[in-house]
């Protein structure tokens, strides 16, 4: 049982980690876990309650853990430097880039143009310049690893979803070419492409959601930490390219 805890334990100790979107739900269950395990971990929200929230939880929850961020934006390029510099002046570089931070979005027909440029901006967008600046420094150490959180969206593609659908499709196809750009420089890429997970971005009320789990339709955020875990505590020469996460009752 130790031998278990320590493979799943190698490759966070004391890796720089970044996590968009990490002060809610699946961003910030993955905090929790990757902090809990000796990450050296940034995370960053747009919400500064929410942010502030965060960082007194995981430093209560784990006092002797070091945690980093600032409230910020993916869609401003000011917003994504100032990541970047405390990646470079507090962590003195990066390891783990966890792309999370996205919006949910309805159909088209429900959104003006504003609304699915700052969403498209967000979860696409966003996912390609932290990407990018993420491998700048990784390239240099031969070595890192980019997990990119997308959706089953991309793959039950729900009408009533599309521009989500249309940014989760993306995502996957980046996930992809990107891990073929990327594996010769010793870069690592995972997708993991969650189902229905308990959420704010979730319509639903919290004590629906809470039933839905209940009834095995519906995952916690902590499932797609632990998801996550696994994919970051393989040896190097194993990838996970993708996993696909459901609800044992959500059938698509």
């Amino acid at each position: 049982m130790e031998q278990l805890t320590n493979y799943f334990g190698q490759n966070i100790k004391d890796r720089r980690i970044v996590v968009t979107g990490g002060t809610t739900g699946i961003g910030k269950a993955i905090a929790d876990v990757l902090v809990s395990l000796g990450g050296r971990v940034l995370i960053f929200g747009r919400d500064h309650e929410d942010f502030k929230n965060a960082v007194a939880d995981l430093k209560k929850q784990f006092p002797d853990r070091e945690v980093y961020g600032t409230p910020a934006d993916v869609t401003k390029k000011e917003d994504i430097n100032k990541i970047f510099e405390i990646v470079d002046t507090e962590l003195g570089g990066i390891d783990i880039l966890i792309n999370n931070a996205a919006l949910a979005a309805p159909g088209i027909t429900q959104e003006t143009y504003e609304d699915y440029k700052y969403i498209i901006d967000t979860n696409i967008t966003g996912y390609l310049a932290f990407a990018q600046e993420a491998v700048k420094r990784m390239k240099e150490q031969k070595s890192g690893h980019i997990i990119n959180i997308g959706s089953m969206s991309a793959e039950s593609r729900n009408p009533e979803s599309t521009i989500y659908v249309a940014t989760k499709t993306a995502i996957k196809g980046f996930s992809t070419s990107l891990r073929k750009e990327l594996n010769p420089l010793g870069i690592k890429v995972s997708l993991i492409e969650p189902g229905a997970v308990t959420s704010d971005m979730q319509t639903d009320p919290k004590e629906v959601q809470r039933e839905k789990v209940d009834k095995l339709e519906m995952l916690e955020a902590y499932d797609i930490a632990m998801s996550t875990l696994f994919c970051l505590s393989q040896p190097k020469r194993c990838d996970i390219v993708s996993m696909q996460i459901r609800p044992h009752l959500q059938i698509i």
